[in-house]
């Protein structure tokens, strides 16, 4: 082997090497060492005998024909779209379907995830728990038997202040009519009156005061108070849904709210214990005020869940702002949820509290989910508005993990459309960013609280600034968490990712991180080996083409103290 002293060299192979002594990554645990970086290269650690050197050797990978077709789980989707397209052509943002009535169906449910569905989401707001049951086993179903690669998340309905007119479809209130809003309970609807779902519902509201209802659909100003009920007289006409959300607003401003309720209702635990029960792969937490509620649950589901369910949470109420960033280090994803956030918020800020979330998620390495009318007017119409097509540009411009259909595919009949234009147009807008070669590094903080932790955050922002640099075709990474994968999709690279791993719930939750394609295969110790194993099978089933380059890092730590430790960067050229 040649030991040189150049790093942007193709072929070269780099290795971070240490030998075991109770190591993780090859650095001593029981050290505090400093590191610095002399002009060869040669990262020292100090107050340590291991050195961690930069090794350069010229790598060509020949396929044996060692393996058996099939010993790879590559999804049917994700290696159509790469024969067809090669690996620049993958796709990287994530699509995220809302499963209704409308596409429920085993054929339906094909069709998505033929046409580029990664998570399915179900909202328990809706539908039976028989229904939701029979959807889950239909996915998994798909999965198991068809190739696909769909995880399944469920969104609880959360405490929430609701109104309803007792109707099944939606009602017009006109413009000077007068409406009471009462926390009576009674059957079926009555003319003119709305029910609260809450006995405090109008507590601290005075006359003069707006009642909003779903973001502006209509508006009531408020007459006067009859006991626990209101008397309003409606200003701004328009249609009145079934569980509508209300907002109240005194001279242009919210009036804050603070109703005491818990974030997780008595329903809401029940649809958890279910949803655990159907080994489910996301939960998405509604309503989210602070961190604590996140917590508790990703407690509970350490001791109660046998996988690794990953917990996202919403942001969609005022609070959940004023605590964005202790709510998103609490969570392992957020959905911004545009919907129930723009009837607490003015509309006006609506996309630059979008931009800022994203940032604050990809800062602090959370996929993040842009929710809520996308292509709202797709629910009714088989093409979209150009803004709406504009809407869904920016969310990708911005690097947003995911885009997620909601109405568009659970009831309204363009469902597919739909996710065909989120597909194309995610698609479209990500070649503009790397012709424009907007994917430049974040100006990081730094995540990293051990010196294992930092020093895999270290390797994946320079192994993306390496492939990028080089103009590597894809970058492999082997991990068990799926860890140095979402380091790697934090730093946004031109090359598609593919995260190797042998748990299936990694490979599930990796499903929601940008750029990561997740394949299911079967690791051992040997890092060489996996790495030589997994190359021929794809050059064997035609994915890969002569001279393509690929990038490696892995984070596999051998369970055996036998064998050496190490953290590697490689480059390969396919022969």
């Amino acid at each position: 082997m040649a030991v040189m002293g150049d790093l942007a060299l193709m072929g070269t192979k780099i290795k971070l090497i240490g030998k075991l002594e109770k190591r993780v990554f090859g650095v001593p645990l029981s050290s505090s060492p400093r590191f610095s970086f002399s002009q060869t290269r040669n990262l020292v650690v100090s107050k340590s005998r291991t050195a961690v050197r930069a090794v350069l050797q010229v790598e060509k990978i020949q396929n044996s024909g060692e393996l058996k077709e099939g010993s790879l789980g590559f999804d049917v989707v994700s290696e159509r779209e790469l024969k067809e397209n090669g690996f620049l052509g993958l796709r990287k943002t994530k699509l995220v379907c809302t499963i209704g009535p409308a596409c429920s169906s085993l054929d339906e449910l094909e069709k998505l995830a033929i046409a580029g569905m990664n998570v399915a989401r179900l909202n328990m707001c809706h539908n039976s728990r028989e229904w939701h049951q029979d959807v889950i086993w239909k996915i998994k179903k798909l999965n198991q038997e068809k190739g696909y690669c769909v995880s399944v998340m469920i969104d609880t309905e959360g405490n929430q202040i609701q109104v309803d007119h007792g109707s099944s479809s939606s009602v017009k209130a006109e413009e000077d009519s007068i409406w009471y809003f009462t926390t009576e309970k009674f059957e079926g609807s009555r003319p003119f009156t709305i029910q609260a779902n809450y006995e405090g519902f109008s507590e601290g509201v005075n006359s003069g005061d707006e009642i909003v209802i779903d973001g502006g659909m209509a508006t009531f100003e408020v007459i006067e108070k009859v006991g626990n009920g209101l008397r309003c007289k409606c200003t701004d006409p328009g249609l009145l849904l079934p569980r509508a959300k209300l907002s109240f607003w005194r001279d242009g401003k919210l009036l804050g709210r603070d109703y005491d309720l818990p974030t997780l209702s008595t329903k809401d635990w029940s649809d958890i214990v279910f949803g655990i029960s159907e080994d489910i792969d996301f939960i998405a937490v509604s309503f989210v005020k602070d961190a604590e509620a996140i917590t508790h649950l990703r407690d509970y589901l350490t001791t109660t869940s046998s996988k690794a369910i990953k917990v996202l949470a919403k942001i969609e109420c005022l609070e959940s702002l004023r605590r964005l960033e202790e709510i998103v280090e609490a969570s392992d994803g957020i959905m911004i949820a545009r919907g129930d956030l723009g009837v607490e918020i003015p509309l006006e800020q609506i996309p630059s509290v979008q931009k800022d979330i994203t940032y604050v998620c990809r800062q602090l390495n959370k996929p993040v989910i842009v929710a809520s009318q996308l292509l709202e007017s797709m629910v009714e119409y088989p093409t979209p508005t150009r803004a709406e097509v504009a809407d869904v540009s920016e969310a990708v411009r911005q690097y947003a993990d995911a885009l997620m259909l909601s109405g568009e595919s659970a009831i309204g009949p363009y469902g597919m459309k739909a996710l065909s234009v989120l597909r194309t147009t995610s698609t479209r807008m990500e070649q503009s960013c790397r012709e424009e070669n907007r994917q430049t590094l974040l100006h990081q903080r730094k995540l990293g609280a051990s010196l294992p932790d930092q020093i895999a955050e270290q390797i994946c922002n320079c192994a993306v600034e390496m492939a990028d640099n080089l103009g590597v075709d894809a970058i492999f990474v082997y991990t068990r968490h799926g860890k140095m994968a979402s380091l790697l999709s934090r730093n946004r690279p031109n090359p598609p990712i593919f995260a190797f791993t042998n748990d299936n719930s990694t490979q599930m939750a990796l499903n929601l991180q940008w750029g990561v394609t997740p394949l299911l295969a079967d690791l051992s110790d040997d890092m060489e080996g996996n790495i030589k194993k997994t190359v021929e099978l794809i050059k064997a089933k035609g994915m890969v083409k002569k001279d393509e380059a690929i990038l490696v890092v892995s984070d596999i730590i051998p369970i055996s103290t036998a064998q050496t430790i190490f953290q590697s960067i490689q480059v390969m050229t396919i022969t």
